[in-house]
C-alpha cells in the first residue's frame, strides 16, 4: 500500500462477469435518450419557477463510426486487459435469473445522528445531465427554484461519475463544487466519491495520448475517454480548479452504515484495509501523476456486478467487514443492466427502461444508485435510510 496524506474531498480476485465486447443493443439506445424532466415541487406564490429547458440532445462520439470501428483505438487491434470492463453507455443487456428485488420489510434504526447534522441524500451517477440533476435536487428540496442550497443541515453525498455522455458535465461540477459550500454555510455539507470517469477525464487531461502499460497492446487514456463517451465541450471547460476538485476526491466513505462507493466492486480491498488507507492511497497515486499507475487505478474502478450474482452478498460481506457499515450503497453499474430490464432489440417504445428508484439487492445487502439516465431511465437523488 502506498503511504500519503488524508485529503478531505467532497479484491479480491478477478471479476466474477466477463467483459464483452460486441453485442447488439436497441435503436433508442444508440444516441443519448433524453430522460424526462421531473417537475420542480409547487413553488411559493411570490416567486413562480422558470420553465426547465429540456437538455440539448448531444451526438454521441460512437454515432458516426461503423459497429467495428471507434473513434480513436484505445486498445490498438488487441483484446482489452483481463478485468477491464468499458463504460460505454451501452452496455450489453444482461438477461439473469440470479439477481433479485429484495424488499426490505424495515430498515434498521439509524444511529443517533451528531448534534446539528440533518438527514442524508445520496446522488447516482449524473453523466452530464445537469437539468435532470436539478429537477431530482428540487424535488426532495435540496436546492431552490434559483438552483442554491435549501436544505440547511442536510447531508447530501454524489457517487461519481459527473462528467461524459450528457450535454453538460463541466455544468455539474461547477454546480456540486458551489453547493458544497452553500451547503457548509447553512450547517449541512455537500460532498462527493471519485468515480472511473473522473480518473478517466483526469488521465485524458493530464496524459493524453501517452502510451500505457494495459496489458494487451498499446492503451491511451485520450482514445478511452472518447470511447466511453468523452464530451469535447468538457474538455475545452475543463480548468485547473475542476482538476484539483476531481482529484482530491474520496474513494470510499461510511455514513450512518451506508458504505460508499462509486463502482460496485471488491477491488477498494487491493487499497487499504480502513477507508482512510484506501483514500490515502489513491490520493497518493494521483499525486505522483504516473500514467500507468492511473491507468491501473482507472481499470480498476471500471470493474462491476460483485454483488449480482449467487456469491454477491458475500462479496459484499467482505467489504463490510474490511470498512464497516451495514449496506452497500453504490453508482456505475445502471440498474437496467443489473435487472436485465433494458428492453428489446428491436427498440419499441414501451420496452424503454423504468427505475421507479434504487435497487436493494445481494440480500439486501448492497444498494444501487445508477438509473440510467443516459438511457432514458431516471438520475436518481434519495434520502437514507430507505423505508420500502
Amino acid at each position: 500500500m502506498v503511504e500519503g496524506s488524508m485529503t478531505q474531498g467532497a479484491g479480491q480476485g478477478p471479476e466474477r462477469t466477463e467483459t464483452l465486447r460486441d453485442f447488439r443493443v436497441p435503436p433508442y439506445a444508440q444516441a443519448p435518450a433524453q430522460s424526462a424532466q421531473v417537475p420542480p415541487p409547487p413553488p411559493p406564490v411570490e416567486m413562480p419557477p422558470p420553465a426547465q429547458p429540456h437538455p440539448p440532445v448531444v451526438p454521441h462520439p460512437m454515432e458516426a463510426y461503423p459497429a467495428d470501428i471507434h473513434p480513436g483505438n484505445a486498445f490498438a487491434d488487441e483484446e482489452p486487459p483481463e478485468g477491464y470492463t468499458p463504460t460505454a453507455r451501452d452496455l450489453p443487456v444482461i438477461n439473469r435469473g440470479d439477481t433479485v428485488q429484495v424488499r426490505v420489510e424495515s430498515e434498521p434504526a439509524p444511529a443517533p445522528l451528531p448534534d446539528g447534522l440533518g438527514p442524508l441524500f445520496v446522488v447516482g451517477d449524473v453523466h452530464g445531465y445537469l437539468d435532470e440533476l436539478l429537477a431530482a435536487l428540487r424535488e426532495q428540496g435540496l436546492i431552490d427554484v434559483d438552483g442554491n442550497w435549501a436544505a440547511g443541515n442536510a447531508r447530501l453525498w454524489f457517487l461519481g461519475d459527473f462528467t461524459d455522455r450528457g450535454p453538460d458535465g463541466i455544468g455539474v461540477i461547477d454546480l456540486v463544487m458551489r453547493l458544497s459550500a452553500e451547503a457548509a454555510a447553512a450547517g449541512g455539507y455537500c460532498k462527493a466519491l471519485m468515480g472511473n470517469h473522473e480518473l478517466l477525464l483526469i488521465g485524458a487531461k493530464r496524459f493524453g495520448d501517452t502510451p500505457v502499460n494495459s496489458g494487451a497492446g498499446t492503451a491511451t487514456f485520450q482514445a478511452a475517454w472518447l470511447l466511453n463517451g468523452g464530451q469535447k465541450a468538457d474538455m475545452d471547460r475543463l480548468q485547473d480548479v475542476h482538476l484539483q476538485w476531481m482529484s482530491r476526491l474520496d474513494a470510499i466513505e461510511q455514513e450512518d452504515g451506508h458504505l460508499l462507493m462509486h463502482s460496485d466492486t471488491t477491488a477498494y480491498l487491493e487499497y487499504g484495509d480502513s477507508i482512510e488507507a484506501v483514500n490515502d492511497t489513491v490520493h497518493a497515486l494521483l499525486t505522483r501523476n504516473d500514467a500507468d499507475e492511473c491507468w491501473d487505478l482507472f481499470r480498476k474502478f471500471t470493474k462491476r456486478f460483485a454483488f449480482r450474482d449467487e456469491s454477491g452478498p458475500q462479496a459484499a460481506r467482505e467489504l463490510l467487514s474490511a470498512y464497516g457499515g451495514q449496506r452497500v450503497v453504490h453508482g456505475h453499474s445502471p440498474i437496467p443492466y443489473l435487472l436485465g430490464e433494458v428492453g428489446t432489440e428491436d427498440g419499441e417504445e414501451d420496452s424503454r427502461p423504468v427505475v421507479e428508484g434504487p435497487h436493494v439487492y445481494a440480500d439486501g445487502l448492497a444498494i444501487a444508485m445508477d438509473g440510467g439516465v443516459t438511457m432514458a431511465g431516471k438520475l436518481l437523488v434519495v434520502q437514507l435510510p430507505l423505508h420500502d
